[in-house]
């Protein structure tokens, strides 16, 4: 157990990382079913392999409430720790819900491993994604609000937990154990964030009077690969959650009407609540746009459950009553997972235009099936896409329709 603390702490030679191994575990609770779960937990482990550990064994307990000392049941919490001591390359425990800092350190002194959460390894993900300056003091301000309140539970362990998942970021240096040297670099961060807020107030004003698009959507369903297409630029684009973290603002024109597009950071269930308002000014490119582009994975098993996530996150940001258009994304695999060999271009097309029909009933929005991997009815997105364009500058700036007429 000798570094067991700082397993997966980056090199600062540039050497790769050593792989952190993990178990992870969900609780189905009342109004939850086993499926709903195990879903939770495949993203979970997803999100684990973002942040550099491979997940090697999954543990899930129906329970009527989460336990005040264990969270699972005290049976389960020894059938975990009975595995964790058989397997020896297992540095920790990722939960799929909260941890009080109570129930942290209960499980920590009885596995003898790094516990930790759903939250603080996202908020590891984002730590390791910030670029900007504005991105880091961010990230550094959503781990002290979620520290704050678990400083009891926690601070003992700090010191060994230095390195690896879930304890790397601009902000693990800074690290008090007093509660009112945190309060304090809370309130300091917030007062330089709002200095940078309000430069990105400034630098929004400035781009004059153009439509502004957003792209929106769940984590990891291709926004800036789409974005790459529409704009041809070169956005970074990887198959991991929140390859994005920065605002990126392209300035495009299609038949003579320039706009400007952004791609925003990804939403994800169980989002930490700290997490969107440390990251207030970044989402103002959403609340601030006329139109939103709301991205779907309509390949994924869970893609209408996406869609609700990232509808009551709008509706948080209160920008659910934009003009939108859902763009389903990755119709290529859907067809592999779910079309017979046998179906031809005539049934094909009558079985999406059903599909998307009642998809636009459901939601409540216009919506297209495209590919942006094979580069599928990317021409129609555009056409669509100027049409809304020209309708809102109809609506907000008339007189610059008159100027390019």
């Amino acid at each position: 157990m000798a570094n067991e603390w700082n397993v997966g702490q980056r090199s600062k030679s540039g050497l790769a990382q050593k792989t952190e191994y993990a178990v992870i575990v969900g609780v189905v609770l009342p109004r939850q079913t086993e499926e709903q779960v195990t879903e939770y937990l495949d993203e979970l482990e997803f999100l684990a392999l973002t942040a550099g550990a491979k997940v090697k064994k999954r543990f899930i307990q129906k329970l009527p409430h989460p336990d005040n000392r264990f969270f699972v049941g005290k049976g389960k919490a020894e059938e975990i720790q009975e595995y964790i001591e058989t397997h020896e390359d297992i540095s920790m425990v990722i939960f799929d819900d909260d941890l009080s800092g109570k129930q942290t350190n209960i499980l920590e002194e009885q596995m003898k491993v790094k516990i930790i959460d759903r939250s603080t390894l996202i908020l590891d993900i984002f730590a390791r994604r910030a670029q900007t300056a504005q991105a880091k003091k961010q990230v550094e301000m959503a781990q002290m609000q979620y520290l704050l309140p678990r400083l009891r539970g926690l601070w003992t362990h700090l010191e060994r937990q230095r390195g690896g998942i879930g304890m790397r970021g601009p902000g693990e240096t800074e690290i008090e154990t007093d509660r009112r040297i945190v309060r304090d670099k809370i309130s300091k961060l917030k007062k330089e964030l709002e200095k940078i807020d309000q430069q990105s107030t400034t630098q929004r004003k400035t781009r004059g009077d153009m439509i502004r698009v957003a792209l929106v959507g769940y984590t990891n369903v291709g926004k800036s690969t789409l974005m790459n297409l529409l704009t041809k630029s070169d956005v970074f684009a990887e198959n991991k959650l929140f390859a994005t973290l920065d605002t990126t603002v392209r300035k495009i024109a299609y038949d003579g009407t320039p706009f400007l597009m952004s791609d925003t950071v990804g939403f994800i269930r169980k989002l930490p609540t700290h997490l969107i308002e440390s990251f207030r000014s970044t989402l103002d490119e959403v609340r601030e746009s006329d139109i939103l582009l709301h991205v779907v994975d309509i390949a994924h098993p869970q893609y209408e459950d996406h869609i609700r996530t990232v509808q009551k996150l709008l509706k948080e940001l209160e920008s659910e009553d934009k003009p939108t258009l859902i763009v389903f994304n990755k119709i290529d695999l859907f067809r592999k997972r779910n079309y017979d060999l046998y179906l031809d271009e005539e049934g094909r097309q009558e079985v999406e235009e059903g599909l998307i029909k009642n998809l636009e009933g459901e939601f409540g929005q216009s919506a297209i099936f495209i590919s942006a991997q094979e580069k599928e009815n990317i021409q129609e997105l555009r056409e669509r896409l100027i049409e809304m364009v020209k309708e809102q500058y109809q609506v907000r700036y008339p007189y610059m329709t008159k100027r390019w007429g």
